[in-house]
């Protein structure tokens, strides 16, 4: 199987592109860092109006009711971007399955989501914690095979060190019962499948722009950094680092590509495609990161310097909705089942 992204994905990829440039710089990844939040004041609102919030959200509601395949390039930009909103969790997960939930919750929280006036928080299996839970202003969580539905109001979350201060982590302990549930039994399991497989799929998409950016950021410095009179990119070693990287790079891209169709269309090995592009995704951003430091050297050690944010970054993906050894156990039990 054989396709291209069209037109209109592209541009909209360079819209977005254009926009993170100017509005998401490593100075404002880094303020937010800093911040209560771990976000950028007012970007979230910006990203509505663009329509990148609500890209998953139907029309009806306000959104632009387009899939997965659609969102593999967007989140490969705020990958390279460092993006510490919560696009993913909200926008490329949590709304799709709200459209599948239906009901009052459907009608409730998906225009507020495609107007960029809610965040929504995700408890899946197999991720311990739960991110940007102090943002979130609703709650889908997993118990078992059921999906439930909670309000800030009736969890507890508890802060959990971070490696990326702009991805905080939270501990959620919270009580399932009848009035919460929102999809139990045979149903439950396949909403839980599949959301599952659009969490690592997005993540997977995030972490090939995350490998991008450092790997573009160790060229531009290996040009430029000079040792024994001459570049350091001009020596084997480093050459060979550099490709090494990009190499892994090229297999993820066209598997996480692959994923994303298979998701969208609903092939039987969907689930596969994705675990594979997870781990694959999660190997090439996480070769890049010790690649970059290795070129960088000192100073990419440095807190001053923007390298970390994209390595940290890179480092809680990696970890994120299974990490590249739980994705491939999967793999292995469905090719053996």
């Amino acid at each position: 199987m054989r396709f291209a992204f069209s037109e209109e994905q592209r541009l909209f990829q360079e819209a977005l592109a254009g926009m993170l440039a100017e509005q998401c710089p490593p100075e404002a990844v880094a303020e937010a860092w800093n911040g209560d939040s771990g976000r950028i004041p007012g970007l979230w609102a910006k990203l509505a109006e663009m329509g990148v919030v609500g890209l998953s959200v139907p029309e009806a509601h306000g959104g632009l009711g387009l899939d997965q395949l659609d969102w593999v390039l967007l989140l490969q930009e705020a990958g390279r971007a460092a993006l510490p909103e919560p696009l993913l969790e909200t926008s490329a997960v949590a709304a799709p399955l709200l459209s599948e939930l239906g009901g009052e919750l459907a009608n409730e929280w998906l225009p507020r989501i495609a107007a960029g006036e809610a965040v929504v928080a995700l408890g899946l299996d197999p991720a311990p914690w739960v991110a940007d839970a102090h943002e979130a202003d609703l709650f889908l969580l997993q118990a078992g095979d059921e999906i439930h539905a909670l309000s800030p109001q009736e969890v507890r979350a508890t802060a959990q060190p971070s490696v990326d201060g702009a991805r905080r982590l939270f501990r959620v302990e919270w009580e399932p019962s009848e009035r919460t549930r929102a999809a139990a039994g045979e149903g439950g399991r396949e909403l839980l499948a599949l959301t599952l497989d659009r969490a690592a799929l997005g993540a997977a998409a995030q972490l090939v722009g995350l490998a991008r950016a450092m790997l573009d950021r160790s060229v531009d410095y290996a040009k430029k950094r000079e040792q024994f009179g001459q570049a350091i990119g001009a020596f084997q070693a480093v050459k060979h680092q550099l490709s090494d990287a990009l190499l892994q790079i090229e297999f993820a891209r066209p598997l996480v590509a692959h994923a994303a169709y298979t998701l969208v269309h609903d092939w039987y090995t969907r689930s596969r495609d994705v675990s594979t592009a997870k781990a694959r995704a999660s190997d090439a951003a996480l070769q890049c990161a010790k690649t970059a430091l290795q070129c960088h050297g000192a100073i990419g050690y440095s807190f001053e310097y923007p390298l970390h944010l994209w390595m940290k970054r890179s480092w809680s993906l990696a970890a994120a909705h299974g990490d590249a050894a739980w994705h491939r156990s999967r793999l292995a039990k469905l090719l053996l089942d």
